[in-house]
């Protein structure tokens, strides 16, 4: 870490945070919040891939643990009510964004420590039951923290640095979880992984709760931190209690339709995928001819979406097929990279290695790099580079699978696939950030980001059956160009204009 990113740290450890915080201290606050956003994403998505097929896991039903990541993509059917409503407690002395934040945060504790007592994943259901709730609240904090991020910096010259500040501490803290908790495993057992990762990511808590209030409180530190961890208890059984039953109902219908192990899902998620556009398309030109006053007497759910549709009209489609294909491949690599290591010979403890300075260091010059030019050169240039990056961190893997195991080859395939992946992630941020309207950033950024891996996570899903049919090669070649895929729309959503908000 730099020297003025641990001054801007030091900033926010120490409280000092005002209103509107300077460009420093908001560097610093993002570092910590992308960290904490980032301990437990890899705890349900890589890792468990990891400890599922070190269990013998057959790689079909691992391939279906990928659509826990699917939550993060329905962000938006919750997102409107936390801009709108406040955390009893929590809310009073530090504000409805850190409230929420501070919610997920005790949210994400709790559901690693079931995960962690249940690692031996001797029943399927209740493993996935754990890691839905770990997705779900890790996603609650990214929406609070995104939503935040937008008003604190409203444009792509303040947005290029938060964003870099925001992915380093994210992906520093993938690779944290991630090789942490791979290395713990090694020496110890699973439960010890993921006991120790959920003390990591419970740390900024404290830090929340040190900070000065966000404006004068109604009530004392003390007061509002009893009530909100009371309160938010109370919400996270209830939340546990309603995902357990949606859970049982959704298997209960699976088994009823004959789904399987067995079955060839492909076909149904591409077909499941190609609903939203479907539907949107159709519902356009009407939101289109809507009056620029329609959208103020519209409800809190709707209002946020209808407007950003509104605002682009039919070129939306090509947006939102663009951010479907950009990531694909970060998504599908994801899935299965952690399961071709193990297939093809890799200890845990190599494993733990890539995943941990290799990674990081890679991940974080492609996220600088990105930042870097997203002031220097225009969205299109920068998105153009990160397609051809992320397609190259894709076909490396089919290099990796025709090799004979090694260190080398290991290692540079991870550092080529994270160093795409970061410098993607990190221009495509911002070119998110910058399609929303300000008055609705929470949630619209959540509609975006959550359409632009939709497609993908749906995909991911059914990847275990797609390599039993092409291999690892072939499902590592089909992937990168999915990714490159999108580099043929970018002459096209450079030019879509918005027109001006109501």
């Amino acid at each position: 870490m730099t020297a003025v990113a641990a001054e801007a740290v030091a900033g926010v450890l120490a409280g000092d945070l005002p209103a509107k915080p300077s460009a420093r201290r908001l560097f610093g606050l993002y570092l910590l919040l992308g960290f904490s956003a980032g301990l437990p994403f890899y705890m349900f998505n890589a890792v468990l891939t990891l400890r599922l097929s070190r269990h013998g896991v057959d790689i079909v039903i691992i391939g279906f643990f990928a659509w826990i990541a699917l939550l993060p993509t329905f962000k938006f059917a919750w997102a409107p009510l936390i801009e709108r409503y406040d955390v009893p407690g929590f809310a009073r002395f530090w504000g409805r964004r850190r409230g929420w934040i501070m919610l997920s945060q005790l949210g994400i504790f709790l559901s690693m420590i079931a995960m962690a007592f249940t690692s031996s994943d001797k029943s399927l259901p209740l493993t996935a039951l754990f890691a839905v709730l770990l997705a779900f609240w890790t996603t609650t904090l990214e929406v609070a923290a995104d939503g935040w991020r937008i008003e604190l910096a409203p444009t792509q010259a303040e947005q290029a640095p938060i964003v870099a500040a925001n992915l380093w501490g994210y992906r520093s803290a993938m690779v944290a979880a991630g090789s942490g908790a791979i290395l713990v495993a090694a020496w110890a057992d699973w439960t010890w992984a993921y006991l120790v990762i959920a003390l990591a990511a419970f740390l900024p808590f404290p830090i929340l709760a040190a900070m000065r209030p966000e404006r004068e409180a109604s009530a004392g530190r003390t007061q509002a931190l009893v009530t909100g961890i009371i309160t938010s208890l109370l919400v996270i059984f209830a939340a546990a209690l309603v995902t357990a039953l949606l859970g049982w109902a959704l298997l209960s219908a699976a088994q009823g339709a004959g789904l399987s192990a067995k079955t060839n899902v492909t076909p149904i998620v591409l077909a499941i995928a190609l609903l939203p556009f479907v539907a949107l398309a159709l519902a356009l030109p009407r939101i289109r001819r809507l009056p620029a006053d329609a959208l103020s007497n519209m409800s809190t759910f709707a209002a946020p979406y209808v407007e950003l549709f509104w605002r682009y009209g039919t070129p939306v489609l090509a947006v939102l097929a663009f951010v479907s294909l950009y990531r694909m491949g970060d998504v599908l690599t994801l899935t299965l990279s952690h399961p071709l290591w193990n297939d093809r010979g890799y200890s845990l403890h190599q494993i733990g290695v890539a995943d941990g300075v290799v990674a990081l260091s890679a991940s974080m010059l492609g996220v600088a790099l990105g930042g870097f030019l997203s002031t220097r050169m225009s969205l299109g240039w920068t998105l153009g580079i990160g397609a051809v990056t992320a397609a190259a961190g894709n076909w490396i893997y089919v290099w990796l699978w025709h090799s004979a195991p090694s260190a080398f080859v290991l290692y540079t395939s991870v550092a080529v696939d994270q160093f795409g992946n970061g410098y993607a992630g990190a221009v495509f941020v911002v070119y998110l950030s910058m399609l929303v309207s300000p008055k609705y950033p929470g949630a619209q950024y959540a509609l975006l980001s959550g359409f632009a891996f939709l497609l993908p996570r749906l995909l991911a899903g059914a990847s275990g059956s797609m390599q039993t049919e092409i291999g690892y090669d072939g499902f590592f070649l089909l992937s990168g160009a999915l990714s490159f895929a999108a580099i043929f729309l970018l002459p096209i959503i450079v030019r879509v204009r918005a027109r001006a908000a109501p």
